[in-house]
C-alpha cells in the first residue's frame, strides 16, 4: 500500500469542496487499494488512537472530508473497480471509488441504469455518496442513495470487515445496519463494497424547459405536476441569481427556469407541458438528445458558475414539497433584509433546495450578514418541517443546527450509537454529531 508524505499533496487532501478550513494539517495519506489494506489501517491507527478521515473525490460540502491536525487520510480513490454486474438480478458490487456516471455506463451497456445522479456525478465516487446519501436530479422518481443501496462491506474502527444488507431486492433479517451505514458520513465505519440496485429505466419521453417570471411562480408549478399526479424523472429549478451567472442569456426568456423531464410516455409529456404552461412566459418540449444534454450540463454547471462569483456558503434545505413556493419566497426576503446575494436552485420535484450565499471573495472572513442568513435559513427549513440537510450531510458546517432538528433525546442516542461502533471516537472526528 502506497503511503505519502508529501507537503503538496497533504496541503491538498487537508480541505474538501466545502471551503472549510480544519485547524493544522494531516500527518499521512494512504492509499489502499483492498479491504486488507484498510483493515490495516484501522487496526494501527485505533492502537495508537489516530483519527481517520475517509476520501473519494474530496466532493464533499459540509467539511465532512477535511482532515485535520495529525489525521491520517485515506484515500479511497484507488478502489475503483465495478466488481460485477449481474443484468438477471439488477444489481451491481463495486468498489467505493467507483465514480459514479461510470458506474451508470457501464450499467447501460446492459440496459440498465444507476438511478441517483447528484449533481458532481461526473466526479464523486460511490463511497462519498453513501457516506451523504447524495441525492441528484433523477430522485423526484428514482430515489436517492439509499433506495439503491442493498448491502455494503464495512471496515469498523478496530478493523473488523462486516457485511450488511444482501444481494436480494428483499429482506428483513436483523436491523437495518445498511441504512445505518449510508449517511453516516465515515463517523461509524468505512465502505469497501457495495451491492448497488440497477433499474430498467426508461428513455425519457421529452424534456421541457419553462420560464416564469419569478421563482416563486416556478415553484408553484413545480408543485402542480405533483397535484396533477405527474411524476416527473426530474424537475430542476434555477432561479435569477444561478441563471446569470451560468449564462445570461438563460435569464431572457424569464427570471426562473424549470427543467422537468418525464418517462411515462407521449401522453405524459403531453399533460405535464400543459401543468407547466399555465404562468409561463416561454415554454419549449424537446425529445431531442443534444437540446436534452445541453439543459442538463447548464444544470449542473450552477455551482461552478456560482463558485466563479465568490465564496459560495452552500445550503442544503428540505422542505414537504407543497410548501417549496412558500420557502423561495422567504429566501429571496432573507436576502434582501441582510443585503447578500443568494442563487437559489432545487430538486423541485422532492422539495430539496439549495440556497447558496455568495459570502465574499475566496481566503476572506465570511461576512456576519451572511451567517445571519444561513441561521435564517436553517430556521425556515425547521419551521416549515424540512430539515437543514437534504443530501449534502451534517459535517461541521451544521452540527450547530443538528441538536435543534433532531432534540437532544435523539442526539444523546446518535452518540451512544456512534460509540458502540467508534469507541475511542477516531473515525472522523468532529464531524456530523
Amino acid at each position: 500500500m502506497q503511503w505519502s508524505t508529501d507537503a503538496a499533496l497533504l496541503a491538498e487532501r487537508r480541505f474538501d469542496r466545502s471551503g472549510w478550513e480544519p485547524a493544522g494539517t494531516p500527518a499521512a495519506v494512504a492509499f489502499p487499494r483492498t479491504a486488507a489494506q484498510v483493515q490495516e489501517v484501522l487496526r494501527e491507527a485505533q492502537a495508537s488512537r489516530t483519527p481517520v478521515v475517509a476520501r473519494g473525490a474530496g466532493t464533499a460540502l459540509t467539511g465532512a472530508s477535511a482532515a485535520g491536525a495529525g489525521a491520517i487520510v485515506l484515500d479511497l480513490s484507488r478502489m475503483n473497480r465495478i466488481v460485477e454486474i449481474r443484468p438477471a438480478d439488477g444489481v451491481a458490487v463495486v468498489q467505493p471509488g467507483v465514480i459514479t456516471a461510470e458506474l451508470d455506463r457501464a450499467a447501460a451497456g446492459y440496459g440498465l441504469s444507476y438511478a441517483p445522479d447528484p449533481a458532481s456525478v461526473a466526479i464523486s465516487t460511490i463511497g462519498g455518496n453513501i457516506a451523504t446519501n447524495a441525492g441528484g436530479l433523477r430522485c423526484a422518481k428514482y430515489g436517492v442513495t439509499r433506495d439503491a443501496v442493498l448491502g455494503l462491506d464495512v471496515v469498523l474502527a478496530g478493523g473488523d470487515l462486516i457485511s450488511t444488507g444482501r444481494a436480494t431486492l428483499k429482506g428483513v433479517a436483523g436491523y437495518d445496519l445498511t441504512a445505518l451505514f449510508v449517511g453516516s458520513e465515515g463517523t461509524l465505519g468505512i465502505v469497501v463494497g457495495a451491492t448497488l440496485r440497477l433499474r430498467p429505466l426508461p428513455d425519457p419521453s421529452a424534456t421541457i424547459a419553462a420560464s416564469y417570471p419569478d421563482v416563486a411562480a416556478a415553484a408553484a408549478a413545480s408543485v402542480a405536476l405533483a397535484e396533477a399526479r405527474i411524476r416527473p424523472v426530474l424537475a430542476e429549478l434555477l432561479d435569477e441569481a444561478t441563471l446569470n451567472a451560468i449564462d445570461p442569456a438563460l435569464r431572457a426568456a424569464g427570471a426562473a427556469l424549470l427543467i422537468v423531464q418525464t418517462d411515462g410516455g407521449p401522453d405524459e409529456a403531453a399533460h405535464a407541458a400543459e401543468v407547466l404552461a399555465k404562468g409561463s412566459t416561454t415554454l419549449r418540449s424537446t425529445t431531442d438528445p443534444a437540446e436534452t444534454a445541453a439543459l442538463l450540463a447548464a444544470r449542473r454547471q450552477a455551482l461552478p458558475a456560482i463558485e466563479r462569483l465568490g465564496r459560495p456558503l452552500i445550503e442544503d434545505i428540505a422542505v414537504p414539497r407543497s410548501r417549496l413556493a412558500e420557502a423561495v419566497r422567504e429566501i429571496e426576503a432573507v436576502a434582501q433584509r441582510h443585503q447578500v446575494p443568494i442563487c437559489t436552485l432545487a430538486h423541485a420535484g422532492d422539495g430539496n433546495l439549495h440556497p447558496i450565499i455568495v459570502a465574499g471573495r475566496p481566503g476572506e472572513p465570511i461576512p456576519e450578514a451572511a451567517h445571519r442568513a444561513a441561521d435564517e435559513i436553517f430556521a425556515l427549513a425547521l419551521r416549515l418541517g424540512g430539515t437543514v440537510t437534504g443530501e449534502h450531510g451534517v459535517g461541521v458546517l451544521k452540527r450547530a443546527w443538528l441538536e435543534r432538528e433532531l432534540g437532544p433525546a435523539s442526539l444523546s442516542l446518535h452518540r451512544q450509537i456512534k460509540a458502540v461502533f467508534d469507541p475511542y471516537g477516531i473515525l472522523n472526528p468532529g464531524k456530523g454529531i
